[in-house]
């Protein structure tokens, strides 16, 4: 099984820490995990605010990958209506070269009104820009020349260089938290990324309706998806139930400020229906409802409490890469690395020896 550190680079619920203390613990946080075993370094893309402001994780990825030269290095992910995808097919393919094909190029189309704002841009138009950027990019990555006369980006033929050298395929991922994106995930032929907001089997349609749309387009079962979630790993279970609850609680206060999650936008902006279904189910269940079903989906307590709550997604979802963050909502850098090398002494040595549940009736 394939295990992740997710970097988020908040400092919403820290009162007095700088943006720089931000960067340096997280950076701390990820040296750490590729010296422990874990297999890829992931990180988001987003602007601006204390929810998290990694606004090029492209550029942050190439430090790593120097840093670093032993982990892979993935995007969860490029944001695409915010770039020009020429500029993202050459990063990438730079990225590519400095770390011997170490990218795992994660995608998105965004969702929160402010950063669309600032990029001077409109969610309306998110799903036809990521769906005409993201084929333009892998054509890109798999040719060596981009081009498109699409309604949004009108690229003259021109040839990428450094020439791309390094095969994408199984290493292209897609948000796909709605059902369009679903959609788009599985024609690009992409492991789709769900992020662990709510419990597992209300996500159960979209993984089966990707495994089936990627059946039925490309001839081929669908890669395992890349399951993004939030970890509080404790010693005791003594004091873990009410510190995942404490800072997984601030993360969801933040996850609702900076995508107005309360507001009626989602409503009418085209594409985003699915988030108006889930800001109903939030009214009604109210906030203390919505950190008990986030705690359902994600991880907390001892090692053999992890495991056992993996092990029950595992049964549900079959095999999937893992990519946890330790460090989010206010939690102290201390509590976060101590939980992770904890993580990478009892948990990771376990996952890694599970069998692939596809791979198990040919052995």
């Amino acid at each position: 099984m394939d295990v992740g550190l997710q970097m988020v680079f908040a400092s919403y619920g820290w009162s007095n820490v700088s943006d720089r203390q931000v960067w340096d613990e997280e950076l701390r946080l990820a040296r750490l995990a590729a010296d422990l075993g874990f297999d890829v370094l992931w990180a988001v893309e987003h602007h601006f605010n204390d929810y998290s402001f990694c606004p090029d994780n492209l550029q942050l990825m190439t430090h790593l990958a120097a840093v670093c030269p032993n982990i892979d290095l993935g995007t969860a992910a490029v944001i695409l209506p915010w770039h020009d995808p020429l500029r993202v097919a050459e990063q990438a393919a730079v990225l590519n070269y400095l770390s011997n094909g170490r990218l795992r190029l994660g995608m998105g189309r965004g969702l929160a009104r402010r950063e669309f704002a600032a990029f001077r841009g409109t969610m309306d138009e998110s799903r036809e820009r990521f769906d005409e950027a993201a084929a333009m990019i892998l054509a890109a990555l798999r040719t060596g020349f981009m081009e498109g006369n699409g309604k949004h980006y009108k690229q003259p033929r021109i040839e990428i260089r450094p020439r791309p050298d390094h095969a994408m395929e199984g290493r292209v991922y897609a948000v796909a938290s709605s059902d369009d994106s679903v959609v788009s995930a599985a024609k690009l032929n992409a492991r789709m990324v769900m992020f662990a907001d709510r419990p597992w089997p209300l996500r159960m349609p979209a993984i089966e309706k990707h495994r089936a749309l990627t059946r039925s387009l490309h001839g081929v079962e669908a890669a395992a998806p890349l399951l993004a979630d939030f970890c509080v790993c404790t010693p005791t279970m003594d004091g873990a139930e009410d510190k995942a609850r404490r800072y997984m609680g601030k993360f969801i206060e933040s996850n609702f400020y900076h995508y107005e999650l309360l507001g009626e936008h989602f409503a009418t902006v085209k594409g985003y229906d699915a988030y108006a279904q889930k800001i109903a189910m939030a009214k009604e269940i109210g906030m203390d409802g919505i950190v008990s079903a986030f705690m359902q989906a994600a991880l907390w307590g001892t090692p053999d409490h992890i495991l056992r709550t993996m092990e029950e997604r595992r049964a549900l979802v079959g095999d999937f890469e893992l990519a946890t963050s330790f460090r989010f909502g206010g939690t102290p850098y201390d509590l976060a690395e101590q939980g992770l090398r904890l993580f990478a002494k009892e948990v990771l040595p376990v996952v890694k020896s599970w069998t692939s549940a596809a791979a198990t009736p040919a052995a």
